[in-house]
């Protein structure tokens, strides 16, 4: 989801304002039908769908931002206007409201939030002729990350360097949580896109380059974020979002049947599979077709061959995109006709589009060009969704709890998530951890000390955290100095810093990129900035340690920096961010994150990914040559696997002995891979197939137990058009752990 030509606006109290609010009921005071709490929900939906108007099933198609209610009714924000509320919720007839990023409440707490999200959803109620509720939405894509106050987790990415599905999972109830304390019912995440290109700008916003790590830890997010029933999941965006051409956002995408099936649609039917309410298509074309008009995915695909019966929205405005940047229809009406045939069920709608799109779909009706058995089915999916979640008899918050549940909640689990996904990549001669006895370190460099940069995009604000605005958290340069207090020396200047550091016992230099989101991050040379190089260079030529530590939202091309002799890749570690980096640079933590993707030596060696095709690759670095592996990290201790055996069957059973073999307790990343000597086509080197972390005390050893489904190795087969159907090659394969591997052989 995105926003545009807006800046997050931080305004006055709403004009509305709930007294006396009941925290349960519709409003409805007969007890039968769709009213009845204890009727099933299929018998409450085929009840209220029958009542309807062709109007208010429109109206539950839409999903406009608040914005469109709030100050101007624009773009500007700031209090909710009556006016505007009743054209939006009681003349278009809504069945749902989101706040993207910078959309919020005019003081931004919890509580704001809770009063806005209640305020809106009484009038929707009041003016609502059959009494129903909305749901609403946001893009909770980190935490709570629009709140000021809410506790902020590590953007996907780092989350993908944890390797831990446990955590995810933890992380998506705390958040949902969060969310649900101040109003919200519906959390568009997670992101489910492949990263495979480091030059476009939602990298970030993704697990791993793997589809099967994607997969895993975006379906523990789902389970965890619905694990009350009160919070639908998203997962997004369906599919193929991640390879724009060129890594430019939304640019048209090129892929060829097999690459869908074998790499691209595994991790959204992870998500799928484990459950989640709904899905937003991707905003972006695939080999010509837009997502949003493509029946073959929305419906053929999603709903014929996966089952889904969820609700599918579209991403922002991509309804309209299909007339105004695809071209597919002269009007906004023949573009809504597109995407509700293909299979949209809701319209994310900024402001200026709300009234042409209720106007054009119902037209389309009257005019045969949708069914009125289409409506039906996409108003009877959104129905079910609001069932599901208990709005009917639960509309409301209580907004004297939000602030209590949201501010500050769970900064524990905050530390862990950022700690664990702390990834070591280089250190030379043993260097860390530092002691906490050290004389003088110096700190320096662009993200030593910044909130917003450890944060990055969609927090508070689209773009991340505006200009003057105070998020609460702990910097980088204040977790160092809570541990060992003020020999911790903050210098800002770079010439200052390289004189300081001629004396200093140890200089962390914390470089990395700026916050950015969607089109405005992408970057054709994804690259430490040529000033932060020189730094670092110039601080190395002092001849006493340098710690570098990059805090970035996805793998930048170092240059001279890559010499360093200590490489700390903090990725975007949230508001915690400070106490892991800390604690892992100074030994209170042992780093165990792992890349989930791989690190290119040059910025134009774009896209990367471990599983590259073999080939008669001649040109330097034409074959897999990254800078760092995917699945690199370090430890400050040493483990090893002494032993792998495998036993077939639908579900195949991996047993690994492992051991830490050396001086310092810590988790251990155990991945297996599925090797395949000989295929019929072409085949990576190497496929993930199962992973776990281990926690490890020092000399400990174990065995661990591991399993995967067969189908797990399944490819799609057939000449160069991919036309066969996926399934799994007989022949042998290898099983690999830590360089040791058995043999699988499959009739």
């Amino acid at each position: 989801m995105r926003l545009r030509s807006r800046a997050a606006h931080i305004g006055l109290a709403a004009t509305i304002t709930l007294s006396g609010l009941a925290l349960s009921a519709t409003g409805a005071s007969a007890q039968s039908g769709y009213q009845d709490p204890h009727a099933s929900i299929p018998a409450r939906v085929s009840d209220l769908l029958k009542r309807m108007t062709l109007e208010e099933k429109v109206g539950q198609m839409t999903q406009p931002a608040v914005v469109n209610m709030q100050g101007d009714c624009q773009w500007a924000g700031g209090a909710l206007v009556e006016s505007c509320m009743q054209h939006i919720l009681g003349d278009l007839k809504s069945g749902s409201v989101l706040s993207g990023g910078g959309e919020t409440p005019p003081q931004n707490t919890p509580k704001d939030w809770a009063d806005m999200v209640n305020t809106v959803q009484k009038y929707a109620i009041d003016h609502s002729r059959l009494h129903i509720p909305i749901v609403y939405g946001v893009d909770a894509v980190h935490g709570h990350n629009n709140v000021l106050g809410a506790t902020k987790f590590p953007q996907q990415v780092g989350v993908g360097a944890t390797w831990d599905s446990q955590l995810s999972e933890a992380m998506g109830e705390s958040t949902s949580r969060a969310v649900k304390a101040t109003g919200p019912q519906w959390d568009f995440a997670p992101v489910e896109d492949i990263s495979r290109d480091t030059r476009w700008g939602r990298y970030y916003e993704t697990y791993s380059e793997d589809p099967y790590l994607a997969g895993s830890l975006g379906a523990a997010n789902v389970q965890g974020l619905q694990k009350t029933g009160q919070v639908a999941a998203t997962v997004k965006h369906f599919i193929g979002y991640s390879a724009p051409f060129a890594g430019h956002d939304r640019t048209e995408s090129h892929l060829d049947p097999r690459y869908i099936q074998d790499t691209f649609l595994p991790s959204y039917k992870a998500a799928v599979d484990a459950g989640a309410l709904t899905l937003m298509a991707n905003s972006g074309s695939i080999n010509g077709v837009p997502a949003h008009a493509s029946h073959y995915l929305l419906t053929d695909l999603l709903r014929k061959q996966w089952g889904f019966k969820g609700v599918v929205v579209s991403d922002w405005n991509d309804v309209q995109s299909l007339q105004t940047a695809y071209h597919l229809s002269d009007t906004y009406a023949g573009a809504a006709a597109i995407a509700v045939n293909a299979g949209v069920d809701m319209a994310m709608l900024p402001p200026g589009s709300v009234d042409d799109y209720v106007s054009g779909l119902i037209a389309d009706v009257k005019n045969h060009k949708v069914a009125k058995s289409r409506i039906d089915e996409a108003v009877s999916r959104i129905l079910t969704l609001k069932f599901k979640l208990g709005l009917f008899e639960h509309p409301y918050v209580d907004a004297s709890k939000a602030n209590g549940i949201a501010l500050g909640a769970d900064k524990d689990l905050a530390v862990k998530a950022a700690t664990e996904s702390q990834t070591l990549l280089k250190n030379d001669g043993n260097a860390l951890p530092l002691s906490t006895g050290l004389g003088k370190v110096v700190v320096t460099g662009p993200n030593a000390d910044s909130i917003p940069n450890q944060d990055g995009g969609w927090t508070i604000g689209w773009q991340g955290i505006p200009d003057g605005v105070n998020d609460p958290g702990v910097t980088i340069y204040q977790g160092i100095k809570n541990l060992i207090g003020d020999h911790a020396k903050l210098v800002a200047d770079a010439g200052d810093a390289v004189s300081q550091a001629k004396d200093a016992d140890a200089t962390i230099v914390v470089v990395g990129e700026k916050p950015g989101a969607e089109g405005n991050s992408d970057s054709e040379t994804p690259e430490l900035a040529a000033d932060q190089q020189k730094l670092v260079d110039d601080l190395q030529a002092t001849g006493k340690p340098v710690i570098v530590v990059v805090v970035a939202g996805r793998p930048l091309a170092l240059g001279s920096a890559a010499d360093a002799k200590q490489l700390l890749m903090s990725w975007l570690p949230g508001s915690e961010g400070g106490t892991a980096v800390a604690n892992v640079l100074f030994g209170k933590a042992n780093p165990s994150g792992r890349l989930p993707v791989s690190w290119p030596k040059v910025a134009g060696d774009e896209p990367m990914f471990y599983q590259q095709l073999p080939g008669t690759n001649s040109g330097p670095s034409s074959s897999y040559d990254p800078l760092f592996a995917f699945g690199a990290g370090l430890s400050y201790t040493t483990y090893a696997v002494n032993d792998i055996s495998v036993s077939g069957g639908s579900t195949v059973k991996v047993s690994v002995k492992v051991a830490n073999t050396g001086g310092k307790d810590g988790d251990m990343v155990v991945p297996v891979f599925a090797q395949q000597p000989v295929s019929r086509i072409v085949v990576p080197p190497n496929r993930l197939v199962a992973y776990t972390r281990v926690p490890l005390k020092a000399g400990q050893s174990t065995t661990v137990s591991l399993s995967f489904p067969l189908s797990r190795l399944a490819v799609t087969q057939g000449d160069i058009n991919g036309s066969s159907t996926r399934s799994v090659i007989p022949g042998l394969y290898k099983i690999v752990a830590g360089g040791k591997s058995a043999d699988l052989t499959v009739h």
